[in-house]
């Protein structure tokens, strides 16, 4: 089975399944199919993060996530006073990292991949050929960001239209360059023709990424963060994401209160699991950045003294403040706009991936000559220590800016086992929120008996210590529920909440059977054989 953001991708992963791929091959597959069918977020243009367990048990993830250019510097965001300069940091060429997609399909496939890479790309191809039906969200996202587009790309756009539902969308150019690295392999993106079109236009726009930034690019192989939550052990990103070690300190937190018994989106449910959110938000902003450069506290931070030192604070009586609480200090953000699948194969392997151009669209700049749009990843550094990004997070001195640094991320693709067998496979984009996504996803099935889909379909909340209030999802939770947390000191945020995550998981059934859940809050699809 595989789960994706569009039945495109989920079809061509499904296909390659059917073949005799494996879930790896899939995965490559999926990733490329999601940049034809999901330019809002899948991308050769961005990066992002997978965590994998073989059939035999092995586990292991990949970091493709971006990295600063050589010629970036700590301060680059910042004007003469040593204020944050508006929209720098997000918006055209000055905003992209070095790209590690292209690099994160080729690892991947080489180390673990059976068919040959032409299976996998040829479907890609012909489907950026024959196009891709719009959908009406994807109609309602074409229309609302074509401002943006005009703000920052001197070309004219093939997006340039007034997008309905049910046209279709094609996409010749992405189907030359991604014939190209068909033909000359991962180096056609990092070395060859491809790689030097990308950076003559990054520069002809303004832009730091040079040719040696493209062929010094390396995704790298890391192991995952694991720790044992009742009968469960999880297996997740470990940095320069913030998501399996965050994961690690909330399950670890409210393991000994008895959640089944509070019950689901219960008054007492929901006032542990924020608390517990609010001290793990508040130790990411402060400790978490790529750990090629700094020292992290890994072991220290999910070790049950400290953690359980962390809550000792906590009552059900009344809400903690944010104020109260600094890192066992710092606030983070990032963007809501990144996409998530998950895959089990027919062999038992399984394969759970995020990747991202960071916002919508990333930097808006799209490169009409290759055919995709470019990240904004730049903006997961902390431009300024203490200034909040797009996401309202904070960060420190760990997640400044350095070339060739991976910027800190919250992207938490997960594999679950229950007593040794594999379990779950599950993620979901929604930048600071993911974590939060996750982890209420995978307690919606132990805690609460949900079936996957009911658990990802399941209303959702979030609290990331700054701002001090607990976001709800609109219209999801009773009154009466809002009052007694509102009585006890929490504030409520209802209004400027985006939708929190679009969880896209597989669980495996006690007879071997999968079923996956697909998130009704976009096009999520799942398909499976």
């Amino acid at each position: 089975m595989v789960v994706s953001a569009r039945v495109e991708a989920s079809q061509i992963g499904a296909d390659i399944l059917k073949k005799g791929g494996n879930a790896f091959d899939a995965m490559a597959a999926t990733g490329l199919a999601l940049a034809v069918a999901y330019p809002f977020a899948g991308n050769l243009g961005g990066g992002g993060f997978m965590v994998y367990r073989q059939s035999n048990g092995d586990i292991g993830s990949l970091d493709f996530r971006e990295k600063a250019p050589l010629s970036a510097s700590k301060n680059m965001y910042l004007d003469e006073q040593g204020n944050v300069i508006p929209d720098k940091s997000t918006l055209g060429s000055l905003a992209i990292g070095v790209p590690g997609s292209v690099a994160g399909m080729f690892e991947v496939h080489k180390k673990f991949g059976k068919l040959p890479m032409k299976d996998i790309l040829e479907p890609v191809i012909a489907l950026a050929k024959k196009g891709v039906v719009v959908t009406k969200n994807q109609a309602e996202r074409f229309n609302y960001y074509q401002s943006k587009f005009r703000l920052v790309n001197k070309d004219s756009l093939l997006f340039y239209k007034v997008w309905k539902e049910q046209d279709t969308i094609k996409y010749p150019a992405l189907a030359k360059t991604l014939e190209r690295i068909l033909k000359n392999g991962e180096d056609e993106f990092y070395k060859g023709e491809t790689g030097k079109i990308l950076v003559k236009f990054i520069q002809d726009n303004g832009g730091l990424i040079t040719e040696e930034d493209l062929a010094k690019y390396k995704a790298k192989w890391r192991t995952p963060i694991t720790f044992n939550y009742d009968d469960l052990k999880i297996i997740s990103m470990p940095p320069p994401s913030s998501g399996g070690i965050c994961l690690a300190q909330i399950m670890k937190m409210i393991e000994p209160y008895d959640l089944h018994e509070y019950g689901h989106n219960s008054l007492k449910s929901i006032q542990v699991i924020t608390e517990a959110e609010r001290r793990a938000y508040a130790d990411r902003s402060y400790y978490l950045g790529d750990p090629d450069f700094v020292s992290i506290p890994g072991k220290a931070l999910i070790s049950d003294a400290y953690l359980k030192g962390r809550m000792a604070d906590f009552s059900f009586d009344k809400a903690t403040l944010s104020s109260d609480v600094t890192h066992g200090n710092v606030e983070v953000v990032e963007s809501n706009e990144t996409t998530h699948y998950s895959i089990i194969d027919q062999f038992g392997n399984a394969v759970s991936v995020t990747t991202t151009l960071n916002g919508a669209y990333g930097s808006k700049l799209y490169c009409s000559e290759l055919g995709f749009f470019l990240n904004n990843e730049m903006d997961d550094f902390s431009s300024k220590p203490g200034v909040p990004n797009m996401f309202g997070l904070i960060g420190a001195e760990a997640n400044s800016i350095q070339p060739e640094k991976r910027m800190l991320s919250s992207m938490t693709p997960t594999i679950i086992e229950k007593n040794g067998s594999l379990f779950m496979s599950v993620g979901t984009p929604g930048g600071s929120t993911i974590i939060t996504s996750v982890l209420q996803t995978i307690l919606n099935v132990h805690e609460y008996n949900m079936t996957m889909q009911e658990a990802v379909d399941a209303p959702r909340f979030h609290h990331q210590w700054l701002p001090d209030e607990i976001e709800m999802e609109p219209h999801s939770f009773d009154e009466n529920l809002i009052h007694q947390l509102q009585d006890k000191g929490y504030n409520i945020n209802e209004k400027n909440s985006p939708v929190i995550g679009k969880v896209d998981g597989i669980m495996v059934l006690s007879d071997k059977t999968l079923e996956g859940g697909a998130d009704h809050r976009g096009d999520d699809t799942a398909v499976g054989f």
